[in-house]
């Protein structure tokens, strides 16, 4: 193992497999100036247990986010093309 290389997640955005930081100090390095005081206040004031989600939220570039917010419009229109229903109920109107 590579204790030199620096630590990731994988994600698949549009369709792609995406490496993205998984450290504090790699979120922070990839993000606008702009937004890297708001990041360090909110990973302060994060309690632990909930950490993991501001990270994983943060360390995602914008096209997560616009793939994100055209799934939920999809959804919202009633497209639910590619859905699994949780509650095993297959008949539900648009679930494929």
């Amino acid at each position: 193992m590579d204790d030199s290389a620096p630590a990731t997640w994988t994600t698949v955005i549009d369709g792609e497999l995406v490496e993205v930081p998984a450290t504090i100090d790699g979120i922070r390095a990839v993000l606008p100036e702009a937004d890297r005081a708001a990041f360090e206040a909110e990973v302060r004031r994060t309690p632990a247990q909930d950490l993991h989600r501001v990270l994983a939220r943060r360390s995602l570039p914008a096209e997560a986010a616009r793939e994100d917010d055209a799934i939920v419009a999809r959804l919202q229109a009633g497209d639910f093309t590619g859905c699994v229903p949780q509650d095993g109920d297959e008949h539900h109107t648009g679930v494929a």
